[in-house]
């Protein structure tokens, strides 16, 4: 398939994962033989916070009140919208029953995790919307305790607005706690709350590390690596939202790939043009991060049909899709690999990641192929159970002590025998392995 690349990416989004995993084990191993004083240890050192972990009721209030009305109104409007369709995911699904056989019924429930552990990022920035996105959902999904980690600032604490989205939207109870030492409080049940049974939340490459690391021994919404973005643009697009997009993704990170795949050549050229000077027009640390992004991550790919734009898209699999291009309906239709799908130029990716209603928590590295993001889906359990009449149950019976016994598993064979034996005596039955 023809692909020119006007601009080729000079680096992938790969860190040195053997030297990060050495030392987030390292830690985990620490935390969970020294408990509560030992993650007090790793606060101290990489938080340099020596505050209250657990954050108290007036403390949650003194930030409630510190913040201006307008931001409350904002968070609200953000929190109502990802409330609303957690809760339509929801009703997606159901219980259900079925009578497999006359007398023999089968089913399934959904059940919530009992207790969730979100990671909300606030080093850099302050990541309210990923307060929303993982509390919320948690609390829709019907998690009896839900706890909540977040990196405090030295001398003052976690970010107020993170304390009052994180209490607005449902959480049980709130860590002033980043990074590994954050995970781990939560995945050991540390400072009086329950041991999570999933952990949830982005973070930086030790948090996601340390729940890797994890995860088995708790659920995890996925393994997550740097954010990355893909527009696809026509000769229609706008070129300068179009740079403006590529921009907004790429100040994520140092290494934050964004990539533009489009059939239009002039298009390339107007927003490869476009975008350093948007990118110099950021305040600092954001322009080192989305310059560093375009510089060695940043893809521009022209195609000679949009059959093959579409075949690149689901190719790069990336966590956020744009499509400012004509026809969206074919677009929607065709694409199959992506996090989060938005549709023409008056979306957005930022919509999506701070107040549209879906979630922002999406699979990167190219997990798009197998994997959707977040959703009240990861909460929920849906278990199945069988119930049975002793008549009901023969055939069944009958069928798993042959296929029992052509697998060799004799001991799975005699609990079916057993109850033939019990329920119809002097009846004669084949239970061999029918080869």
């Amino acid at each position: 398939m023809p692909r020119t690349y006007l601009k080729k990416a000079l680096k992938t989004a790969e860190s040195d994962a053997a030297a990060v995993t050495g030392i987030v084990q390292t830690i985990l191993d620490e935390i969970e033989a020294g408990g509560e004083e030992a993650a007090k240890a790793y606060a101290e050192k990489f938080d340099r916070y020596d505050g209250n972990i657990v954050v108290t009721r007036a403390e949650i209030e003194a930030a409630a009140a510190s913040l201006p009305q307008k931001l409350k109104d904002d968070i609200r409007f953000a929190h109502d919208n990802i409330r609303r369709f957690a809760e339509a995911q929801k009703a997606t699904l159901s219980e259900t029953e079925i009578e497999i056989a006359p007398g023999f019924f089968a089913g399934q429930k959904i059940i919530p995790c009992q207790a969730a552990g979100c990671y909300v990022p606030g080093g850099r920035y302050s990541h309210v919307a990923s307060a929303i996105m993982t509390v919320t959902t948690a609390r829709v999904a019907g998690c009896q305790h839900i706890a909540v980690a977040s990196p405090p600032r030295p001398e003052t604490g976690v970010h107020p607005a993170i304390l009052y989205t994180a209490d607005l939207c449902g959480a049980d109870s709130i860590l002033a706690m980043g990074g590994v030492q954050g995970v781990a409080s939560m995945a050991f049940g540390l400072f009086g709350q329950p041991k999570a049974d999933i952990l949830v939340g982005p973070g930086n490459q030790f948090v996601a590390e340390a729940k890797r690391i994890l995860f088995g021994r708790v659920g995890i919404d996925m393994f997550a690596g740097p954010t990355d973005s893909l527009v696809i643009a026509d000769a229609s697009a706008d070129p300068e939202i179009v740079a403006a997009d590529l921009v907004g993704q790429a100040e994520h990170g140092y290494n934050s790939p964004v990539w533009l795949v489009t059939d239009s050549g002039a298009l390339a050229e107007k927003v490869m043009a476009l975008a350093p000077g948007l990118i110099d027009s950021l305040p600092e640390p954001n322009r080192a991060s989305a310059e560093a992004a375009w510089r060695d991550y940043a893809e521009v790919i022209v195609c000679d049909t949009i059959e093959e734009v579409a075949a690149t898209a689901d190719d790069y699999a990336p966590e956020h899709l744009s499509v400012q291009a004509e026809n969206l309906d074919w677009w929607l239709a065709r694409l199959k690999c992506y996090g989060s799908l938005f549709l023409g130029e008056e979306t957005t990716v930022a919509y999506g990641d701070k107040a549209a209603g879906t979630n922002h928590v999406l699979p990167t590295s190219g997990a798009a192929r197998y994997t959707g993001g977040l959703s009240v889906h990861k909460f929920l359990k849906v278990v199945t159970w069988q119930r049975s009449s002793r008549d009901a149950s023969k055939p069944v019976a009958l069928a798993t002590a042959r296929i029992s016994r052509l697998e060799g598993m004799e001991g799975h064979a005699r609990t079916a025998d057993i109850r033939l034996a019990k329920y119809f005596p002097g009846e004669n039955f084949d239970l061999a392995a029918v080869e």
